[in-house]
C-alpha cells in the first residue's frame, strides 16, 4: 500500500511541477512527436487544411453532443424550389426517353437541351443578380435525384454545372469582372461550361498533373501582354464536347521571374473560351453506355493573358486549395444524389414486382430469400436518403466539410450498388434485357461510372476519409503539429507541453470509459431520447470512444507509417463513416416526428453500421503489428467481445411487408422516384396497385384450386372464368383481376425486337 501512495505522489509531482513535466515529458515527447510526424507535401497540407469540421469532429470527440445533432436545421426546399420540382422538374421528366437518348440518338435531344438552359437547371447555384436560380443545396441534391430516377444522362448533364465547374468556382474566388463576364451567360445556357483536371498521367493523384503555364509574353487581341503559355492534355472531363468555356488546372511556373515572386507557383486554375486559338475539344468518350457528354480537352502552346486566371493574378497558385474545397460539393450534392436516386427507384420498383411476379403459384416477394434482399434494399434506401439529407444541409449551413463528404461519397456510392445489384437480382432476367420499358439496365450500367469520379472509392476510402479525419477532426493532433512546426523551439515546447496534456486526459477519460461502457453495454451512457431509439445513441457514443482511443494508439505506435498503412488506416476510417451514417439516420428520424412505421429501418440501417462497425474493429485488432497493444485495446473496447450483428430476420420481414403495401409510408420511401405512366415504372406500379387491390380474391382463387372447387389445371384467365361460371366470383370482381392480370403480364413482359431491328 506504501509503495502504491509513493507512486502516486511521485506521477501527480512528475505532472504537476512544470518544469519537471517538461524535462522528464513534453521535451522527450515533442523530440519523439517531431521524429515520427508523417511528412506532408504542399498538396496534403493544402487539401488538410481546407475545408471545415463540422459533425465528424463530434465523433472523434469520443463524446459526441446529441442535443447539438438535432438542432442542426431539418433541410427542406423552399417555396420557389417546391414549385420548380412541381412545374419545370415534371415538364423534364415527361419530356426525355431515355432508351431513345441512350439507346439510339447518343445524346439528349435538342429540346431538351434548350429547356434545361431556358429554365435555369445549368444555374442552380447561381445568384439571382445574375440571372440565376440561387437554390440552396438541399434543392440542387433534390432536383439532380428526382431526374436520376428517369434519366442518368440528363442527371449528370444538369449536375456538373452545379458542383466542380467553372459556376461554383467563380462565385467563390472570381474576381468582380470575371463574375460580370461569365455568371450571366452561365445562368442562361449561353455558355455551357466544363472543368478539366483529369489527365492520362494524373487522375486521383491531382497534385502531379503534367500539365503547364508558363508566364511570359505574348499577343492577345493584337497588343503584348504578360501572361501563359499553356500546355495541357485532359480526359474524362463531362460536357467537354458541348462546353463553350473551359476552366483548366495546370501547374503554373515562372522561370524568368515576371512576377518577381516564386519561380514554380503550384496549381492554377484558368477559365478559356473553347473557341480561343489552340483549344481543342470536341472527341467523345463512352462511359459504359451513357449518353451523356464526356471527352477530352487539349492544347499546345495556347496563349493566355494573366486575367483568365480565376481570381486574376492574385489566384496564382492557389488552385489546389480551390479545388480541394469546391470538390467537396460535388461529393456532398451530386453523387450522393445519384446514389439515393438508384434506392429510390429501386425500392419502388423492386417492391412492386416482387408482388407482382409469381413463381409455384405465389408472389415471389413470399420467399424468404427474396425478402433479405429486399429488406437491404428498403434499410439502405432509407440510409442513403438520411445522409443525403443531412449532408446537404451542412452545405447549406455555408459549410465545406470534406471529412464529412468523402464519407457521403464513398459509402453512398457503394450502397447504391449493393442496392441496385439486390434490385437486379430480385428482377432476375428481367433486370437485364435493355428495351424501353427497363428501368434498371441504365442505372446498373451507370454505377461505376459514380464509383471512379471524384476521387476513385479506393482512394477515398484508403487514403481521405481516415487520413483527413484523423488530423483534422481530432481535437489536438493538428494544434500538435502546427506547435512541431514552428521555428521557436522554446515557444514551440511551451505551446505543446499545453497540448500534451490535454491529449493525454483526453486519452485516458476515452479509454477509461470505452472500457466502463463495454463491461456495462453502454446501460450508464446518457441518450438525448427515450424510446427505442436511446440504445443506438449509447452504443454510438461508445464505439465513438473506442475510436478515439484506437486512433491515439494508432498514431502514437505508427506515426508517419500509419499514412502507408491503408488496410489499418481505412478500418479505422469505416468506424468513423458508420458513425456518421447512423448519426444521419437518427438525425432524419427526429426531424420527420418519429414516425413508428419508419422504426424498423432505422433500425436496419443503424444496426447494420453498428455490425460495420464492429467489423471494422475486429480487422483492426487483428491486423495491427504490436500483439500486446492488440490485446490491450480489443479487451478496452470490447472487454465482453464484439455482439454486434447483422439486422435480425424479423426487422427484414417487417420492412418487406411496408414496402408492399401501397400508401403513405411507401410514398415517403420513395418519394424521389418519377413513374412514367407511358413506360415500365407506370406499367409496373399500376399492376402494384390492381393485384395488390385484388390480393384477397387471389387468394381465394388459389384456396378454390387447392380444394378442387377450380381445376388447378386452369392458368389465370381461365380459373377467373371458371369461378365467375360457377358463381365463386362476382362480374365486377372477375373483371376487375382480369384487369389486373392483364397488367400484371405487361409489366413483367419484357422487350423484344424485330430481327434486323437492332
Amino acid at each position: 500500500m506504501t509503495f502504491f501512495i509513493i507512486l502516486l505522489v511521485v506521477v501527480v509531482v512528475i505532472f504537476a511541477v512544470k518544469n519537471i513535466r517538461l524535462n522528464l515529458i513534453s521535451r522527450p515527447t515533442f523530440k519523439m512527436f517531431k521524429k515520427v510526424l508523417p511528412p506532408l507535401s504542399q498538396t496534403e497540407r493544402e487539401a488538410m487544411e481546407a475545408g471545415d469540421v463540422w459533425w465528424d469532429g463530434e465523433l472523434f470527440s469520443g463524446n459526441p453532443d446529441w442535443q447539438k445533432l438535432h438542432r442542426f436545421p431539418k433541410p427542406e426546399l423552399s417555396d420557389k424550389e417546391n414549385a420548380f420540382m412541381d412545374n419545370q422538374v415534371e415538364t423534364l421528366l415527361a419530356m426525355l426517353d431515355d432508351y431513345q437518348i441512350v439507346q439510339k440518338d447518343k445524346d439528349l435531344p435538342k429540346d431538351v437541351w434548350d429547356y434545361l438552359k431556358s429554365e435555369g437547371f445549368f444555374a442552380l447555384i447561381i445568384p439571382e443578380k445574375f440571372g440565376g436560380r440561387e437554390f440552396s443545396a438541399i434543392a440542387n441534391s433534390t432536383i439532380v435525384s428526382k431526374i436520376a430516377t428517369k434519366s442518368l444522362t440528363a442527371a449528370v448533364t444538369v449536375m456538373v454545372p452545379n458542383s466542380l465547374g467553372p459556376g461554383e468556382l467563380l462565385l467563390h474566388y472570381g474576381t468582380t469582372e470575371q463574375q460580370n463576364r461569365w455568371l450571366p451567360t452561365l445562368a442562361t445556357g449561353e455558355d455551357v461550361p466544363c472543368f478539366a483536371l483529369t489527365g492520362p498521367e494524373a487522375g486521383s493523384d491531382a497534385g502531379s498533373i503534367p500539365d503547364s503555364g508558363v508566364v511570359c509574353m505574348g499577343d492577345h487581341n493584337g497588343e503584348e501582354v504578360l501572361g501563359l503559355r499553356l500546355n495541357w492534355s485532359k480526359r474524362y472531363i463531362t460536357l467537354a464536347p458541348v462546353a463553350t468555356v473551359l476552366g483548366l488546372a495546370f501547374k503554373m511556373y515562372d522561370p524568368d521571374g515576371l512576377l518577381g515572386g516564386e519561380k514554380e507557383l503550384g496549381i492554377t486554375c484558368a477559365l478559356i473560351p473553347t473557341d480561343h486559338p489552340g483549344v481543342e475539344t470536341g472527341e467523345r468518350h463512352y462511359p459504359l453506355n451513357m449518353a451523356f457528354m464526356n471527352g477530352t480537352t487539349y492544347g499546345e502552346d495556347v496563349f493566355i493573358p494573366l486575367d483568365w486566371i480565376i481570381g486574376g493574378q492574385q489566384g496564382a497558385g492557389r488552385g489546389w486549395r480551390m479545388l480541394v474545397e469546391c470538390l467537396s460539393a460535388g461529393r456532398g450534392i451530386s453523387l450522393p444524389a445519384l446514389s439515393t436516386a438508384t434506392g429510390h427507384l429501386a425500392a419502388k420498383m423492386t417492391s412492386a414486382y416482387a408482388m407482382v411476379r409469381q413463381q409455384f403459384g405465389v408472389s415471389i416477394g413470399q420467399f424468404e430469400g427474396v425478402q433479405e434482399a429486399l429488406a437491404r434494399i428498403g434499410g439502405l434506401t432509407y440510409a442513403l436518403e438520411s445522409c443525403r439529407l443531412m449532408t446537404a444541409g451542412a452545405i447549406d449551413l455555408k459549410l465545406s466539410p470534406s471529412v464529412v463528404t468523402a464519407i457521403a461519397k464513398y459509402h453512398m456510392t457503394e450502397m447504391g450498388r449493393t442496392v441496385m445489384n439486390d434490385a437486379m437480382d430480385i428482377h432476375s432476367g428481367k433486370g437485364i434485357q435493355v428495351g424501353p420499358n427497363n428501368y434498371l439496365a441504365h442505372g446498373y450500367m451507370g454505377i461505376p461510372v459514380s464509383i471512379t469520379v471524384e476521387g476513385a472509392n479506393i482512394l477515398t476510402r484508403n487514403l481521405m476519409i481516415f487520413g483527413q479525419g484523423a488530423t483534422r477532426c481530432h481535437p489536438f493532433v493538428l494544434k500538435e503539429m502546427e506547435a512541431a512546426a514552428m521555428e521557436d523551439d522554446d515557444a514551440a515546447l511551451e505551446q505543446f507541453d499545453g497540448l500534451l496534456m490535454d491529449h493525454i486526459m483526453f486519452a485516458a477519460c476515452n479509454a477509461s470509459m470505452a472500457f466502463v461502457h463495454g463491461l456495462t453495454r453502454s446501460c450508464f451512457a446518457k441518450a438525448p431520447v427515450s424510446g427505442e431509439t436511446a440504445v443506438y445513441y449509447k452504443q454510438l457514443t461508445r464505439m465513438s470512444r473506442g475510436l478515439a482511443i484506437c486512433t491515439d494508439v494508432a498514431m502514437l505506435m505508427l506515426g508517419g507509417e500509419l499514412k502507408r498503412k491503408e488496410m489499418i488506416s481505412a478500418r479505422l476510417g469505416d468506424v468513423l463513416s458508420h458513425l456518421y451514417l447512423a448519426s444521419t439516420v437518427l438525425k432524419r428520424f427526429e426531424d420527420e416526428g418519429r414516425q413508428q412505421a419508419d422504426l424498423p429501418f432505422v433500425k436496419y440501417a443503424i444496426e447494420t453500421s453498428l455490425y460495420e462497425i464492429g467489423q471494422a474493429f475486429d480487422g483492426f485488432f487483428k491486423n495491427f503489428s504490436n500483439p500486446v497493444v492488440n490485446f490491450v485495446l480489443k479487451r478496452i473496447v470490447f472487454p465482453l467481445g464484439n455482439h454486434y450483428h447483422k439486422p435480425s430476420d424479423a426487422i427484414a420481414q417487417s420492412i418487406c411487408k411496408h414496402m408492399t403495401q401501397p400508401g403513405v409510408f411507401r410514398n415517403r420511401l420513395t418519394h424521389l422516384c418519377y413513374v412514367d405512366e407511358n413506360a415500365g415504372t407506370g406499367v409496373m406500379e399500376s399492376a402494384f396497385l390492381a393485384m395488390h387491390d385484388m390480393q384477397t380474391q387471389f387468394k381465394d382463387l388459389k384456396q378454390w384450386q387447392r380444394k378442387g372447387k377450380v381445376p388447378a389445371t386452369l392458368d389465370i384467365e381461365g380459373a377467373i372464368n371458371y369461378a365467375l361460371e360457377n358463381d365463386l366470383l362476382k362480374q365486377t370482381d372477375a373483371d376487375a383481376m382480369h384487369h389486373a392480370n392483364k397488367l400484371r403480364k405487361q409489366a413483367i413482359a419484357v422487350d423484344n425486337f424485330q430481327p434486323g431491328e437492332l
